[in-house]
C-alpha cells in the first residue's frame, strides 16, 4: 500500500548516510556532531544515584521543578534573563523536539518562517509539516556568512511568523553579535513575528566572544522563544534533553504541543542534571575545553592545501577545497570518506538549492588521536 508522502523530497538525513558510511568503511567519522568521548563520571554518578532512589517514573510535564530552578538561575547568572520556573521553562527531548513543538505551536497554514541557510536539516521540514512555508536568506563565504539585515527586512511580508536564528550557527560556526541582535530588533518592531532562537552551542563560543541572544534585546525578548540543550554542552548527545526558554503566553501554547509530542522526558537524566547545574564550572569550562579542540585540529591542518577561517563557536570547522579538486562536495565527502578514510558533511545538503562551495564540514568533538589522525590524512591531499 503505498503513502502519499508529505516529505516526498525528503530521504535520510546527511548525518545518518556519513555516519553509516564510516561505520562500513572504518572511516574516522568527522561527520556528525557527536562527541566521541564520554561525559563526566560524576554525571553517570548522579543518573546511577537517582536511578537507585527510585527516580524512573514519569516525570511532570513540563520538567521536574529542580531542572527547571536551575535553568532559571544559570540563565539570569549568565544573562541577566528571567525566566520564571513555574510557566517559562520546559524540560522536551532535544533542541529538536523543542523546534518542531515551538513550529506546531505557532504555524498555520500559509504562514513563512524567515531561514538563514546554510540552515541545519530540521528547521525546514519543522516548517513545512506544520503548513508553513520557509523563506530563504542565503548567506554567503565571500563576506563570511555575515548578515544582510537589508536584505532580511526586504523578506518580511504579512505572512511572516517567525524568523529562526542559530548562535553560534551549525554549519558555518558564525556568532551573532550585539549588532545583529540590535538590527534584528530594528526591523522587526511594532511586528508581532516570533524569533526562535537555536542557542544549542551557547557554551561553545570562542576567543572571548560573548554569547547574544536576541531574549537579551528588551523589543525581543517577549516574542522570542530559546532553544537550549544539554547535550551539546555535556558531551550527552544521546541522552536527548534540551528545553525551551519563553514568556508565559508563549511557553503555554509550546506545552500544548509538547506534551502530545513526548509529554516528558527521562526522569533520572534530568534530577542529574538538576546537580549537576549546581557547580557553574561544569558549563564554564566547556569554551576553553573546545577552543583548545579546534585550536590544535586547525594547526594539524596547516601543512595541507586546505583554506578556512577559524570557527567562531560551535564545535565544527569548515573548510575549501578548492585549491585541491573541483569536485561536487557532496561526490567528494563520500568519495573521501572511502579512499582517505575521513568522514565529513559536505555544505551543499544545507542549501535549499543545493549550492556547492566547495566546502567541508569537520566536527571537532573528537578525542586528540582522532582528530590529530584525520588531520595526518588530510594533510596528504
Amino acid at each position: 500500500m503505498q503513502i502519499s508522502s508529505k516529505q516526498p523530497n525528503i530521504g535520510t538525513t546527511i548525518f545518518t548516510v556519513m555516519s553509516q558510511l564510516a561505520a562500513e568503511t572504518g572511516a574516522l567519522n568527522l561527520s556528525q556532531g557527536f562527541p566521541n568521548f564520554n561525559c563526566s563520571p560524576k554525571l553517570i554518578e548522579l543518573v546511577n544515584y537517582h536511578m537507585k532512589k527510585g527516580m524512573n517514573q514519569y516525570a511532570p510535564m513540563a520538567g521536574i521543578m529542580p531542572l527547571r530552578e536551575a535553568i532559571a538561575q544559570k540563565t539570569a547568572d549568565l544573562y541577566q534573563l528571567n525566566y520564571h520556573p513555574n510557566d517559562e521553562i520546559t524540560i522536551a527531548s532535544g533542541c529538536t523536539e523543542v523546534l518542531y513543538a515551538i513550529m506546531t505551536a505557532i504555524i498555520h497554514k500559509g504562514d513563512e518562517v524567515i531561514v538563514f541557510e546554510p540552515a541545519y536539516d530540521s528547521y525546514v521540514p519543522s516548517i513545512e509539516l506544520n503548513g508553513g512555508k520557509a523563506v530563504y536568506v542565503t548567506l554567503s563565504p565571500e563576506n563570511n556568512f555575515a548578515i544582510d539585515w537589508n536584505l532580511v527586512k526586504s523578506k518580511i511580508t504579512d505572512k511572516t511568523k517567525a524568523i529562526i536564528l542559530t548562535t553560534p550557527h551549525n554549519p558555518t560556526g558564525k556568532c551573532f553579535t550585539q549588532n545583529d541582535i540590535n538590527s534584528l530588533a530594528a526591523i522587526t518592531k511594532n511586528t508581532g513575528i516570533f524569533i526562535i532562537s537555536d542557542e544549542v552551542y551557547e557554551h561553545i563560543i570562542f576567543d572571548g566572544r560573548k554569547h547574544w541572544s536576541p531574549a537579551m534585546h528588551p523589543e525581543l525578548k517577549e516574542r522570542t522563544f530559546v532553544c537550549g540543550s544539554f547535550g551539546k554542552t555535556f558531551h550527552t548527545t544521546g541522552w536527548k534533553l534540551g528545553y525551551c526558554l519563553a514568556p508565559k503566553e508563549l511557553t503555554a501554547e509550546f506545552r500544548k504541543a509538547h506534551q502530545w509530542i513526548t509529554f516528558s522526558c527521562p526522569t533520572p537524566f534530568q534530577y542529574a542534571f538538576a546537580d549537576f547545574l549546581k557547580e557553574p564550572d561544569n558549563y564554564l569550562s566547556v569554551t576553553q575545553f573546545y577552543q583548545e579542540k579546534r585550536d590544535k585540529f586547525n594547526n594539524w591542518l596547516k601543512p595541507s592545501r586546505f583554506d578556512w577561517i577559524p570557527a567562531e563557536g560551535s564545535f565544527f570547522q569548515m573548510v575549501s577545497y578548492k585549491k585541491i579538486t573541483d569536485e561536487p562536495d557532496y561526490d567528494l565527502a563520500i568519495k573521501w570518506t572511502k579512499e582517505i578514510g575521513v568522514a565529513s558533511i559536505p555544505i551543499s545538503v544545507f542549501y535549499s538549492e543545493k549550492i556547492d562551495n566547495k566546502i567541508l564540514r569537520f566536527c571537532f568533538a573528537k578525542d586528540d588521536e582522532m582528530l590529530e589522525k584525520a588531520a595526518e590524512k588530510l594533510c596528504k591531499l
